[in-house]
């Protein structure tokens, strides 16, 4: 395979379905590092003879791995959504994708846009709803899962007691207080989104305040420390009026995704009564994933990837991911310090990217003062990170891994129970190997980078997005 383009092997369909094939493992998996490993992420590029447009449009494939006692045990599956089942029936595509617009009639396509008419099509990440599992993306709708099968086997409204149409697919979780925070959002005349706590065992959410917009800005995710809830506002959003005549003229998100002429604005709210603590505006910049958020000394520290630009949404084309020289957006790692007195933000370079994927251990530090966050990082020329890397934010040092040909996703942080530092415990990471036709899960020690062990696939996993470890020492969340 041509090592200049190896990585288009990650935006290409796998068809294969696995049921708990053991994988053979080189090395050495903890003895202590039992649970599932349960990511989430592309399957299938095409809906019958359409070709899908932006890497957030494929249908989802679950891959989960089972570690115990050493071993590994692996299953994939697509999610029976409705997009799915339309694609795999009819060749087209159900609802309006982010980059593919649908293939329906005109007045079918009016009556989606008219009557808010999202892709229940959940590609991005997982959640748990006390003993349930759910595949989830920007949606109302929730798919659940079978944690052993993978087999999908419900439904979840997410909007249940929301006044919202859709929610975020990054929520964060306070382990103490068994509780998520998430955002709802609402599109019309004016963009809404709703800031609310749900029990992390399921139930009825608890509103606790509106955020009111004229334009439509894009939020994929926020900050959450012991006393606020911080709402980064992409300077960067929607023209509602190319999504409604989008009906006629088949544009789509991507074609309505612009600058909005304003700031970034952090919006800082009270986790428990939503109350307004202030705004604190910044250049304008784009988010995707924070790493940690905390409050020292009368400010509040946000370590976030940040972008120059719109780009970070419509620069992720699979015609330009594909491509032999791509057109990439680069995010940096930033720490933003905002000013609780004077609502004024500064910005730190802490480290020069690309890169992707920011991970602390999550249930350590979470709202409180970090030291290391994890990343995939991308060299030039190549679409998809060559890199994990380890920075230390106190000492400015880093720490790298990197195989020559091999494309490493998320960095998931796994601590044993009886952990003592923040950075005792693994990484685990799903690596693409296009030479070998192939995907590893790869199982890093999370001090020294050094790799303790790995199981390869039986075949090659489209690129991922997120994923979650469950287990006796992380029973609910492992990563915002």
């Amino acid at each position: 395979m041509d090592e200049t383009t190896a990585y288009r092997a990650g935006f290409r369909t796998q068809d294969e379905e696995v049921q708990n094939v053991q994988l053979d493992v080189e090395g050495v998996f903890p003895d202590w590092l039992r649970g599932d490993l349960v990511g989430n992420g592309p399957g299938q590029f095409e809906a019958g003879e359409t070709q899908l447009r932006h890497w957030f449009d494929p249908f989802a494939m679950l891959r989960r791995f089972r570690i115990e006692d050493g071993t590994v045990t692996y299953a994939n599956r697509f999610v029976q959504s409705e997009d799915y089942e339309y694609a795999t029936s009819e060749g087209g595509v159900r609802t309006p994708f982010p980059g593919t617009p649908p293939d329906r009639a005109v007045w079918t396509r009016l009556g989606q846009v008219l009557g808010g008419t999202f892709p229940d099509n959940p590609v991005i990440g997982v959640q748990r709803f006390g003993d349930e599992f759910a595949a989830v993306t920007e949606s109302p709708t929730a798919l659940l899962f079978d944690p052993d099968t993978l087999e999908t086997t419900g439904r979840k409204d997410l909007t249940a007691g929301l006044d919202s149409d859709l929610t975020l697919a990054h929520v964060h979780y306070d382990h103490d207080a068994e509780m998520f925070y998430n955002l709802g959002v609402s599109y019309g005349r004016e963009t809404v989104y709703t800031l609310y706590r749900r029990p992390a065992a399921g139930g009825s959410p608890t509103p606790l305040t509106k955020l009111r917009f004229d334009e439509a800005p894009y939020i994929h995710s926020f900050g959450l420390t012991e006393q606020y809830a911080v709402v980064t506002v992409n300077a960067f959003g929607l023209d509602t009026s190319t999504l409604l005549r989008g009906a006629f003229t088949r544009e789509s998100f991507l074609d309505a995704f612009q600058p909005l002429d304003t700031p970034t604005r952090f919006v800082v709210l009270d986790r428990e009564t939503g109350a307004h603590e202030t705004t604190v505006t910044a250049p304008p910049a784009f988010v995707y994933h924070h790493a940690n958020a905390f409050e020292r000394d009368g400010e509040i520290v946000v370590d976030l990837v940040a972008f120059a630009d719109d780009r970070a949404v419509t620069g992720l084309t699979l015609s330009n991911l594909r491509s032999a020289d791509p057109d990439l957006p680069v995010g940096d790692l930033c720490r933003y310090r905002l000013s609780l007195s004077s609502g004024e933000a500064t910005r730190e370079l802490l480290y020069e990217g690309p890169v992707e994927f920011p991970v602390v251990n999550y249930r350590r530090v979470r709202g409180r003062p970090h030291r290391y966050v994890y990343l995939a990082a991308t060299d030039g020329g190549s679409s998809l990170p060559t890199a994990l890397v380890k920075v230390d934010v106190d000492t400015d040092t880093v720490r790298q891994w990197r195989e020559q040909g091999t494309y490493p996703g998320e960095p998931l942080f796994v601590a044993p129970p009886d952990a003592t530092g923040e950075d005792d415990g693994v990484l685990l990471s799903i690596v693409l190997e296009p030479d070998a036709d192939r995907s590893t899960l790869v199982c890093l020690d999370a001090t020294t980078l050094d790799e303790l062990g790995r199981a390869d696939l039986p075949h090659r996993l489209p690129y991922g997005f997120h994923g979650q470890f469950y287990g006796p020492a992380s029973p609910r969340r492992s990563m915002a």
